[in-house]
């Protein structure tokens, strides 16, 4: 069973009556000598100071070293850093500190500030436990004061890790001893195995997503060829901002929005050198559709007959393309944002909705075809091909309900040598304007060629849809891609001198 061991920065912090405890001073515990050599030692460091260089962040750095299973981490240390660090994983709790605290503060004098003592994820208020154990496991430290604002609603304000000492001089004893008690009759938990990997790749998505680009059983298949070619392969969500420097690269399987957090995830991922699929450049360029129209006009490629629209001259929709017509917002997904205007009444109605979220909104010629093929591009190669039928009764592929349900059509999936050859080199000559990243080209067959209608940046990759030709080599391909970009950074990498 491993053996346990609690940090002090002085002798004299662990007090006469406190329990009988294995306890050493953070300077026995830096020298190196018997403590270095151990093996399975569970530390729990109680110093003084945490900050950037301390005697307490050297603590938890060095048990790192050594193998040693220390709370808190360098990790979780840097977060509690800075309120820009952990305001990200602090805003997925905010919806539980709400229910929580506006349950408990309710009626005509209501604070609007509370603090709350917590010792290893226990406190005195029994109704707000299940807030203090969310918060312990996101912020795995022995001592924390958090503090909870009200501004319309409750939120959490600040979060600062407490020394030893702070809380037995305020008399907290009694809770951080029955919670220590408690803690270390617990199995430790195993930190993730990173060794025998080459590299390690985040996986960033929302398992509450109601349309993700990739499926549960998808991110599980990404793993799964992860370990075939050596990478640890793990899934990550918005709450692991701070966590990011930590792998190499990462694949964005949330969808993506500019002003989103996935972009912040993007830009973060790019400015540390890591390979980052989807990078920032794609989503800008895919996701603001404005944009994808100008550009496909600059080059020449087929597209439905397109107008940028203001408010000031809506009415050339009808007079340039004329009914039906296709309006869209300039950034939308899965058939979101998209509408069509029958005639004119239909066309004010539905511009004044989207003028009221964008300045510039999207006209297109309306084109009918029973599918869209869609292009998986990946590395300026094609590797899927799938035809989406228009879901039953519907002009567009997801058909959105109004109380938030949708349903979308058939599809199926074809090898790449059955797709004409004129489809494929459009879906490749439109991609290959964005970037080299991982893209899904939507195309309409038409008399006059294939015209493009979106390059998305973050194309779906579910289980039993375009994995149906490649099987596991879809994800294999991609994994693989991956560790294709990460080998030659890391030539192209300069030896130090």
């Amino acid at each position: 069973m491993a053996e346990h061991l609690l940090l002090v920065e002085h002798q004299d912090d662990w007090k006469p009556g406190f329990p009988t405890l294995p306890v050493v001073t953070a300077r026995e515990y830096l020298a190196s000598g018997e403590l270095a050599a151990k093996r399975d030692l569970r530390v729990i460091n109680l110093c003084r100071s945490d900050r950037y260089l301390s005697v307490g962040y050297y603590c938890s750095l060095l048990a790192e070293a050594r193998g040693h299973k220390i709370i808190p981490t360098v990790r979780t240390l840097q977060e509690l850093s800075s309120r820009e660090l952990y305001s990200l994983a602090t805003e997925e709790l905010d919806a539980l500190v709400q229910r929580l605290l506006g349950r408990r503060h309710s009626g005509a004098l209501v604070p609007t500030a509370y603090e709350l003592i917590m010792c290893f994820g226990q406190c005195d208020a029994k109704e707000l436990q299940p807030l203090a154990r969310e918060i312990f496991e996101t912020f795995r430290c022995p001592i924390l004061r958090v503090e909870f604002r009200r501004q319309g609603t409750w939120r959490i304000g600040s979060i600062k890790a407490l020394s030893l000492t702070a809380i037995t001089s305020a008399g907290g004893e009694g809770l951080l001893f029955s919670a220590l008690e408690g803690y270390l009759s617990q199995r430790w938990r195993q930190p993730r195995a990173r060794l025998a990997y080459r590299y390690d790749l985040a996986v960033l998505h929302d398992p509450t997503e109601d349309l993700p680009p990739s499926d549960g059983k998808a991110l599980k298949r990404f793993v799964k060829a992860g370990k075939a070619l050596g990478v640890n392969v793990e899934l990550i969500q918005r709450k692991d901002y701070s966590r990011l420097a930590e792998y190499d690269a990462l694949f964005i399987r949330e969808t993506t929005r500019i002003g989103h957090h996935t972009f912040r995830f993007a830009k973060k991922a790019d400015s540390e050198g890591m390979v980052v699929i989807d990078d920032p450049d794609s989503i800008l360029r895919c996701t603001n559709k404005v944009y994808l129209a100008e550009l496909l006009a600059a080059h020449r490629i087929l597209r439905p007959k397109t107008l940028v629209l203001r408010r000031e001259n809506l009415l050339e929709a009808e007079a340039l393309i004329g009914y039906p017509v296709v309006l869209k917002i300039p950034e939308g997904s899965f058939s979101r944002g998209v509408f069509r205007a029958d005639d004119r009444a239909g066309l004010k109605r539905i511009a004044a909705n989207l003028f009221k979220q964008s300045d510039l909104i999207l006209a297109q010629e309306y084109l009918y075809t029973p599918f869209d093929w869609r292009i998986g591009i990946l590395g300026r190669q094609p590797f899927y091909a799938c035809k989406y039928f228009m879901s039953r009764d519907h002009w567009q592929i997801v058909k959105h309900e109004a109380d938030g349900r949708h349903e979308q059509g058939e599809f199926e999936t074809l090898p790449i040598e059955a797709v004409p050859t004129a489809v494929i080199k459009t879906a490749l000559k439109a991609a290959g304007l964005i970037g080299d990243g991982l893209y899904g080209v939507d195309l309409k067959e038409t008399p006059a060629g294939p015209v493009v209608i979106e390059v998305n940046d973050n194309p779906s990759l579910d289980a039993g849809i375009e994995d149906q030709v490649l099987g596991d080599a879809l994800y294999t391909r991609v994994i693989a891609e991956f560790v294709k970009r990460l080998d030659q950074r890391r030539i192209a990498k300069p030896r130090p001198c």
